[in-house]
Protein backbone atom coordinates (compact mmCIF):
# COMPACT_ATOMS: atom_id res chain seq x y z
CA UNK A 1 0.00 0.00 0.00
CA UNK A 2 0.91 3.97 -0.46
CA UNK A 3 2.22 5.74 2.29
CA UNK A 4 -0.09 7.70 1.89
CA UNK A 5 -2.78 5.50 2.47
CA UNK A 6 -1.02 4.04 5.36
CA UNK A 7 -1.03 7.51 6.90
CA UNK A 8 -5.24 8.29 6.31
CA UNK A 9 -5.02 4.56 7.90
CA UNK A 10 -3.12 6.00 11.02
CA UNK A 11 -5.42 8.97 11.10
CA UNK A 12 -8.67 7.06 10.83
CA UNK A 13 -7.39 4.86 14.06
CA UNK A 14 -7.01 8.17 15.84
CA UNK A 15 -10.21 9.30 15.19
CA UNK A 16 -12.38 6.83 15.38
CA UNK A 17 -10.62 5.35 18.66
CA UNK A 18 -11.82 9.07 20.02
CA UNK A 19 -15.33 9.01 18.80
CA UNK A 20 -15.49 5.65 20.14
CA UNK A 21 -14.97 6.52 23.64
CA UNK A 22 -18.30 8.09 23.42
CA UNK A 23 -20.67 6.99 20.79
CA UNK A 24 -21.81 3.79 21.91
CA UNK A 25 -22.70 4.99 25.58
CA UNK A 26 -24.68 8.12 24.12
CA UNK A 27 -28.22 6.26 24.71
CA UNK A 28 -26.88 4.75 27.83
CA UNK A 29 -25.33 8.49 29.15
CA UNK A 30 -29.13 10.05 28.00
CA UNK A 31 -31.52 7.13 29.44
CA UNK A 32 -29.41 6.32 32.80
CA UNK A 33 -27.12 9.63 33.51
CA UNK A 34 -29.55 12.68 32.15
CA UNK A 35 -32.91 11.19 33.13
CA UNK A 36 -34.60 10.89 29.35
CA UNK A 37 -36.53 8.33 27.69
CA UNK A 38 -35.23 6.55 24.98
CA UNK A 39 -37.55 8.60 22.57
CA UNK A 40 -35.35 11.46 23.30
CA UNK A 41 -32.26 10.17 23.19
CA UNK A 42 -33.56 9.56 19.60
CA UNK A 43 -34.73 12.46 18.62
CA UNK A 44 -30.82 13.25 20.23
CA UNK A 45 -28.80 11.17 18.25
CA UNK A 46 -31.27 12.09 15.23
CA UNK A 47 -30.30 16.14 15.12
CA UNK A 48 -27.09 14.48 15.62
CA UNK A 49 -27.09 12.44 12.47
CA UNK A 50 -28.71 15.37 10.80
CA UNK A 51 -25.89 17.50 11.06
CA UNK A 52 -23.39 14.74 10.22
CA UNK A 53 -25.97 14.09 6.97
CA UNK A 54 -25.91 18.08 5.96
CA UNK A 55 -21.81 17.29 7.03
CA UNK A 56 -21.27 14.37 4.51
CA UNK A 57 -22.50 16.34 1.68
CA UNK A 58 -21.01 19.00 2.57
CA UNK A 59 -17.44 17.65 2.51
CA UNK A 60 -18.12 15.50 0.06
CA UNK A 61 -18.40 18.77 -2.05
CA UNK A 62 -15.68 20.39 -0.41
CA UNK A 63 -12.98 17.71 -1.28
CA UNK A 64 -13.54 18.23 -4.92
CA UNK A 65 -13.38 21.98 -4.96
CA UNK A 66 -10.42 22.24 -2.26
CA UNK A 67 -8.82 19.00 -2.08
CA UNK A 68 -9.08 16.82 1.19
CA UNK A 69 -6.25 17.89 3.39
CA UNK A 70 -8.31 21.36 3.64
CA UNK A 71 -11.47 19.65 4.11
CA UNK A 72 -10.37 17.21 6.75
CA UNK A 73 -8.84 20.15 8.54
CA UNK A 74 -11.86 22.13 8.53
CA UNK A 75 -13.93 19.40 10.12
CA UNK A 76 -11.60 18.47 12.55
CA UNK A 77 -11.05 21.93 14.01
CA UNK A 78 -14.94 21.91 13.73
CA UNK A 79 -15.09 18.76 16.15
CA UNK A 80 -12.81 19.88 18.65
CA UNK A 81 -13.76 23.20 19.16
CA UNK A 82 -17.50 20.92 20.36
CA UNK A 83 -15.69 18.57 22.45
CA UNK A 84 -13.56 21.14 24.26
CA UNK A 85 -17.24 22.61 24.91
CA UNK A 86 -18.48 19.08 25.90
CA UNK A 87 -15.66 18.63 27.98
CA UNK A 88 -16.90 21.33 30.56
CA UNK A 89 -20.70 21.63 29.64
CA UNK A 90 -22.28 18.10 29.65
CA UNK A 91 -25.80 18.88 31.11
CA UNK A 92 -29.15 19.47 29.68
CA UNK A 93 -29.63 21.04 27.15
CA UNK A 94 -25.95 22.23 26.15
CA UNK A 95 -25.08 18.32 25.71
CA UNK A 96 -27.67 18.48 22.40
CA UNK A 97 -25.76 21.60 21.01
CA UNK A 98 -22.39 20.26 21.38
CA UNK A 99 -23.57 16.82 19.75
CA UNK A 100 -24.92 18.22 17.00
CA UNK A 101 -21.98 20.15 16.30
CA UNK A 102 -19.68 17.30 16.39
CA UNK A 103 -22.02 15.73 14.22
CA UNK A 104 -21.58 18.40 11.55
CA UNK A 105 -17.68 18.33 11.94
CA UNK A 106 -17.34 14.33 12.00
CA UNK A 107 -19.44 14.46 8.76
CA UNK A 108 -16.98 16.52 6.82
CA UNK A 109 -13.98 14.25 7.81
CA UNK A 110 -15.29 10.89 6.51
CA UNK A 111 -16.10 11.61 2.74
CA UNK A 112 -12.41 13.10 2.27
CA UNK A 113 -11.07 10.35 3.82
CA UNK A 114 -12.71 7.75 1.64
CA UNK A 115 -12.41 9.70 -1.50
CA UNK A 116 -8.52 10.40 -0.30
CA UNK A 117 -7.92 6.51 -0.16
CA UNK A 118 -9.89 5.52 -3.39
CA UNK A 119 -7.48 8.64 -5.08
CA UNK A 120 -4.42 7.70 -3.77
CA UNK A 121 -4.18 3.85 -4.64
CA UNK A 122 -6.64 3.50 -7.73
CA UNK A 123 -5.33 0.71 -8.59
CA UNK A 124 -5.92 -1.26 -5.20
CA UNK A 125 -9.78 -1.39 -5.54
CA UNK A 126 -11.65 -2.66 -3.35
CA UNK A 127 -8.67 -2.56 -1.13
CA UNK A 128 -7.82 0.95 -0.78
CA UNK A 129 -11.84 0.68 0.86
CA UNK A 130 -11.12 -1.87 3.16
CA UNK A 131 -7.96 -0.73 4.84
CA UNK A 132 -9.75 2.58 5.77
CA UNK A 133 -12.82 0.12 7.07
CA UNK A 134 -10.16 -2.14 9.49
CA UNK A 135 -8.72 1.15 10.28
CA UNK A 136 -12.27 2.17 11.58
CA UNK A 137 -13.10 -1.34 13.22
CA UNK A 138 -9.91 -0.90 15.10
CA UNK A 139 -10.56 2.55 16.47
CA UNK A 140 -14.01 1.04 17.41
CA UNK A 141 -11.99 -1.88 19.37
CA UNK A 142 -10.06 0.48 21.32
CA UNK A 143 -12.32 3.22 21.49
CA UNK A 144 -15.06 1.22 23.07
CA UNK A 145 -13.13 -0.98 25.29
CA UNK A 146 -11.13 1.54 26.99
CA UNK A 147 -14.33 3.72 26.79
CA UNK A 148 -16.44 1.00 28.95
CA UNK A 149 -13.78 0.85 31.50
CA UNK A 150 -13.44 4.35 31.79
CA UNK A 151 -17.21 5.23 32.31
CA UNK A 152 -17.42 2.73 34.45
CA UNK A 153 -15.28 5.40 36.62
CA UNK A 154 -16.13 8.75 35.64
CA UNK A 155 -18.21 9.70 32.39
CA UNK A 156 -16.35 13.17 32.35
CA UNK A 157 -13.41 11.43 31.69
CA UNK A 158 -14.80 10.09 28.69
CA UNK A 159 -15.39 13.75 27.27
CA UNK A 160 -11.67 14.18 28.13
CA UNK A 161 -10.52 11.33 26.08
CA UNK A 162 -12.14 12.31 23.54
CA UNK A 163 -11.11 15.60 23.31
CA UNK A 164 -7.61 14.37 23.94
CA UNK A 165 -7.75 12.04 21.08
CA UNK A 166 -9.31 14.45 18.06
CA UNK A 167 -5.72 17.39 19.18
CA UNK A 168 -3.71 13.98 18.09
CA UNK A 169 -5.75 13.39 15.26
CA UNK A 170 -5.37 16.77 13.87
CA UNK A 171 -1.62 17.29 14.50
CA UNK A 172 -1.55 14.12 12.44
CA UNK A 173 -3.85 15.89 9.51
CA UNK A 174 -1.33 19.14 9.84
CA UNK A 175 1.96 17.12 9.50
CA UNK A 176 0.67 14.22 7.10
CA UNK A 177 -2.40 15.14 4.63
CA UNK A 178 -0.84 18.38 3.73
CA UNK A 179 1.96 16.49 0.78
CA UNK A 180 -0.86 13.90 -0.16
CA UNK A 181 -1.55 14.43 -3.38
CA UNK A 182 -4.91 13.17 -5.34
CA UNK A 183 -6.24 13.60 -8.91
CA UNK A 184 -9.13 15.74 -7.61
CA UNK A 185 -10.05 18.97 -6.95
CA UNK A 186 -8.49 21.71 -9.04
CA UNK A 187 -6.65 19.06 -10.43
CA UNK A 188 -9.70 17.42 -11.87
CA UNK A 189 -12.59 18.06 -14.15
CA UNK A 190 -15.74 16.17 -15.09
CA UNK A 191 -15.36 14.20 -18.29
CA UNK A 192 -17.59 16.78 -20.31
CA UNK A 193 -17.02 13.48 -23.21
CA UNK A 194 -19.19 11.35 -21.20
CA UNK A 195 -23.07 11.98 -22.24
CA UNK A 196 -24.87 13.80 -19.23
CA UNK A 197 -27.35 10.88 -19.47
CA UNK A 198 -25.32 8.02 -18.40
CA UNK A 199 -23.58 10.05 -15.65
CA UNK A 200 -27.54 10.21 -14.53
CA UNK A 201 -28.02 6.85 -14.72
CA UNK A 202 -24.72 5.91 -12.35
CA UNK A 203 -26.16 8.57 -9.99
CA UNK A 204 -29.65 6.81 -10.49
CA UNK A 205 -27.79 3.36 -9.54
CA UNK A 206 -26.19 4.92 -6.83
CA UNK A 207 -29.09 6.15 -4.94
CA UNK A 208 -31.17 2.95 -5.33
CA UNK A 209 -28.15 1.16 -3.76
CA UNK A 210 -28.35 3.50 -1.01
CA UNK A 211 -31.80 3.41 -0.11
CA UNK A 212 -30.81 -0.56 0.69
CA UNK A 213 -27.85 0.36 2.63
CA UNK A 214 -29.88 3.28 4.88
CA UNK A 215 -32.13 0.82 6.17
CA UNK A 216 -29.45 -1.50 6.32
CA UNK A 217 -27.97 1.39 8.75
CA UNK A 218 -31.41 1.85 10.39
CA UNK A 219 -31.16 -1.74 11.81
CA UNK A 220 -27.11 -1.71 12.74
CA UNK A 221 -27.57 1.50 14.51
CA UNK A 222 -30.37 -0.38 17.16
CA UNK A 223 -27.21 -2.08 18.58
CA UNK A 224 -25.92 0.87 19.86
CA UNK A 225 -28.88 2.75 21.32
CA UNK A 226 -32.26 0.33 22.37
CA UNK A 227 -30.07 -2.90 21.99
CA UNK A 228 -27.37 -0.59 24.36
CA UNK A 229 -30.39 -0.05 26.42
CA UNK A 230 -32.71 -2.98 26.82
CA UNK A 231 -28.82 -5.15 28.00
CA UNK A 232 -28.93 -2.55 31.10
CA UNK A 233 -32.77 -3.63 31.88
CA UNK A 234 -31.77 -7.39 31.65
CA UNK A 235 -29.13 -6.52 33.96
CA UNK A 236 -26.09 -7.09 31.63
CA UNK A 237 -23.23 -4.95 32.62
CA UNK A 238 -21.84 -1.65 30.69
CA UNK A 239 -18.49 -3.41 30.86
CA UNK A 240 -19.78 -6.31 29.08
CA UNK A 241 -21.91 -4.39 26.88
CA UNK A 242 -18.57 -2.33 26.01
CA UNK A 243 -16.92 -5.65 25.10
CA UNK A 244 -19.07 -6.10 22.69
CA UNK A 245 -18.01 -3.12 20.63
CA UNK A 246 -14.28 -4.39 21.32
CA UNK A 247 -15.10 -7.75 20.26
CA UNK A 248 -16.67 -6.52 16.95
CA UNK A 249 -13.68 -3.83 16.02
CA UNK A 250 -11.03 -6.97 17.24
CA UNK A 251 -12.57 -9.80 14.72
CA UNK A 252 -12.68 -7.40 11.90
CA UNK A 253 -9.07 -6.61 12.12
CA UNK A 254 -7.99 -10.24 13.04
CA UNK A 255 -10.71 -11.54 10.22
CA UNK A 256 -9.98 -9.67 7.83
CA UNK A 257 -7.27 -11.93 6.22
CA UNK A 258 -9.77 -14.68 6.03
CA UNK A 259 -12.41 -12.40 3.93
CA UNK A 260 -10.25 -11.53 1.46
CA UNK A 261 -9.27 -15.11 0.97
CA UNK A 262 -13.50 -15.23 0.74
CA UNK A 263 -13.16 -11.76 -1.48
CA UNK A 264 -11.20 -13.41 -4.18
CA UNK A 265 -14.36 -15.96 -5.19
CA UNK A 266 -16.71 -12.54 -5.45
CA UNK A 267 -14.02 -10.30 -7.10
CA UNK A 268 -16.50 -9.84 -9.89
CA UNK A 269 -19.86 -9.13 -8.11
CA UNK A 270 -19.74 -6.96 -5.43
CA UNK A 271 -24.01 -7.37 -5.59
CA UNK A 272 -23.68 -10.92 -4.59
CA UNK A 273 -21.22 -9.71 -1.35
CA UNK A 274 -23.74 -7.00 -0.60
CA UNK A 275 -26.64 -9.66 -0.52
CA UNK A 276 -24.89 -12.08 1.35
CA UNK A 277 -23.78 -9.94 4.22
CA UNK A 278 -27.05 -8.60 4.13
CA UNK A 279 -28.52 -12.40 4.89
CA UNK A 280 -25.96 -12.75 7.74
CA UNK A 281 -27.47 -9.87 9.13
CA UNK A 282 -30.82 -11.17 9.45
CA UNK A 283 -29.33 -13.89 11.20
CA UNK A 284 -27.87 -12.15 13.53
CA UNK A 285 -30.58 -10.12 14.43
CA UNK A 286 -33.41 -13.69 14.92
CA UNK A 287 -30.35 -14.73 17.45
CA UNK A 288 -30.14 -11.09 19.21
CA UNK A 289 -34.25 -10.92 19.38
CA UNK A 290 -34.34 -14.38 21.20
CA UNK A 291 -30.91 -13.83 23.73
CA UNK A 292 -31.89 -12.89 27.14
CA UNK A 293 -28.06 -13.45 28.51
CA UNK A 294 -24.66 -11.87 27.51
CA UNK A 295 -23.82 -14.90 25.72
CA UNK A 296 -27.12 -14.23 22.99
CA UNK A 297 -25.94 -11.00 22.06
CA UNK A 298 -22.16 -12.28 21.88
CA UNK A 299 -22.84 -14.92 19.50
CA UNK A 300 -25.35 -11.91 17.87
CA UNK A 301 -22.70 -9.44 17.97
CA UNK A 302 -20.42 -11.88 15.74
CA UNK A 303 -22.70 -12.97 13.73
CA UNK A 304 -23.38 -9.10 13.05
CA UNK A 305 -19.82 -8.24 12.57
CA UNK A 306 -19.41 -10.86 9.55
CA UNK A 307 -22.57 -9.41 7.44
CA UNK A 308 -20.90 -5.93 8.10
CA UNK A 309 -17.62 -7.04 6.83
CA UNK A 310 -19.69 -8.32 3.59
CA UNK A 311 -21.70 -5.22 2.83
CA UNK A 312 -19.84 -1.83 5.10
CA UNK A 313 -16.57 -1.62 2.37
CA UNK A 314 -18.61 -2.63 -0.22
CA UNK A 315 -20.97 0.11 -0.81
CA UNK A 316 -18.23 2.93 -1.14
CA UNK A 317 -16.52 0.54 -3.42
CA UNK A 318 -19.37 0.90 -5.92
CA UNK A 319 -19.67 4.49 -5.52
CA UNK A 320 -15.76 5.11 -6.10
CA UNK A 321 -16.92 3.23 -9.46
CA UNK A 322 -19.34 4.83 -10.66
CA UNK A 323 -18.48 8.03 -9.81
CA UNK A 324 -17.40 10.90 -12.77
CA UNK A 325 -14.28 12.33 -13.02
CA UNK A 326 -13.59 15.45 -10.41
CA UNK A 327 -17.07 14.03 -8.50
CA UNK A 328 -15.53 11.51 -6.39
CA UNK A 329 -15.78 12.83 -3.44
CA UNK A 330 -19.78 14.35 -3.81
CA UNK A 331 -20.50 10.37 -4.92
CA UNK A 332 -18.72 9.43 -1.31
CA UNK A 333 -20.57 12.05 0.54
CA UNK A 334 -23.85 10.15 -0.98
CA UNK A 335 -22.47 7.00 0.72
CA UNK A 336 -21.40 8.39 4.08
CA UNK A 337 -24.86 10.47 3.94
CA UNK A 338 -27.04 7.65 3.34
CA UNK A 339 -25.29 5.54 6.83
CA UNK A 340 -25.66 9.07 8.74
CA UNK A 341 -29.26 9.40 7.65
CA UNK A 342 -29.99 5.49 8.90
CA UNK A 343 -27.87 6.37 11.85
CA UNK A 344 -30.31 9.49 12.52
CA UNK A 345 -33.42 7.48 11.55
CA UNK A 346 -32.59 4.31 13.63
CA UNK A 347 -32.31 6.18 17.47
CA UNK A 348 -36.15 7.44 16.67
CA UNK A 349 -37.57 4.89 15.06
CA UNK A 350 -36.22 2.21 17.23
CA UNK A 351 -37.33 4.32 20.58
CA UNK A 352 -40.35 4.86 19.43
CA UNK A 353 -41.51 1.10 18.87
CA UNK A 354 -40.01 0.38 21.78
CA UNK A 355 -41.65 2.91 24.51
CA UNK A 356 -44.93 1.90 22.01
CA UNK A 357 -45.05 -1.88 21.85
CA UNK A 358 -42.11 -4.26 22.87
CA UNK A 359 -38.47 -5.19 22.04
CA UNK A 360 -39.59 -8.03 19.95
CA UNK A 361 -41.68 -5.85 17.81
CA UNK A 362 -38.89 -3.87 16.63
CA UNK A 363 -37.23 -7.56 16.19
CA UNK A 364 -39.61 -8.23 13.54
CA UNK A 365 -39.73 -4.46 11.79
CA UNK A 366 -36.10 -4.84 11.16
CA UNK A 367 -36.24 -7.92 9.47
CA UNK A 368 -38.81 -6.39 7.19
CA UNK A 369 -36.15 -3.46 6.25
CA UNK A 370 -33.10 -6.26 5.68
CA UNK A 371 -35.97 -7.81 3.13
CA UNK A 372 -36.37 -4.58 0.99
CA UNK A 373 -32.33 -3.99 1.32
CA UNK A 374 -31.89 -7.00 -0.32
CA UNK A 375 -34.44 -6.32 -3.20
CA UNK A 376 -32.80 -2.58 -3.79
CA UNK A 377 -29.39 -4.41 -3.62
CA UNK A 378 -30.39 -6.78 -6.74
CA UNK A 379 -32.07 -4.03 -8.78
CA UNK A 380 -29.26 -0.73 -8.34
CA UNK A 381 -27.77 -1.82 -11.77
CA UNK A 382 -30.21 -2.75 -14.14
CA UNK A 383 -30.39 0.79 -15.38
CA UNK A 384 -26.85 0.32 -16.38
CA UNK A 385 -26.66 -1.13 -19.41
CA UNK A 386 -23.16 -1.90 -18.49
CA UNK A 387 -20.91 -2.65 -15.59
CA UNK A 388 -18.61 0.15 -15.88
CA UNK A 389 -19.89 3.61 -17.82
CA UNK A 390 -17.13 4.90 -19.58
CA UNK A 391 -15.54 8.26 -17.72
CA UNK A 392 -15.81 6.92 -14.02
CA UNK A 393 -12.86 7.28 -12.17
CA UNK A 394 -12.26 3.30 -11.72
CA UNK A 395 -13.14 3.18 -15.81
CA UNK A 396 -10.12 4.95 -16.88
CA UNK A 397 -7.90 2.34 -15.77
Amino acid sequence: MPRALWLLIIGMVVNVTGSSFLWPLNTIYIHDHLGKSLSVAGVVLMLNSAASVIGNLYGGSLFDKIGGYKSIILGISITLTALIGLTFWHDWPAYIVFQIIIGFGTGIIFPSMYAMAGSVWIEGGRKAFNAIYVAQNLGVALGASLGGIVAAHSFQLIFLANTIMYVLFLLIAIFGYKGILVDSGKQATIDLNVPAGKNKKNLTALLILCTGYLLCWVAYVQWQTTIASYTQEIHISLTQYSLLWSINGALIVVGQPLLNSVLKHLTASLKLQMIIGIVIFIVSFLVAGKATVFSGFLVGMIILTIGEMFIWPAVPTVAFDLAPKGREGFYQGIVNSTATGGRMIGPLLGGMLVDMYNISALFIVLIGLFLIAIVTTLLYDRILKTKMVSGTVHGQF
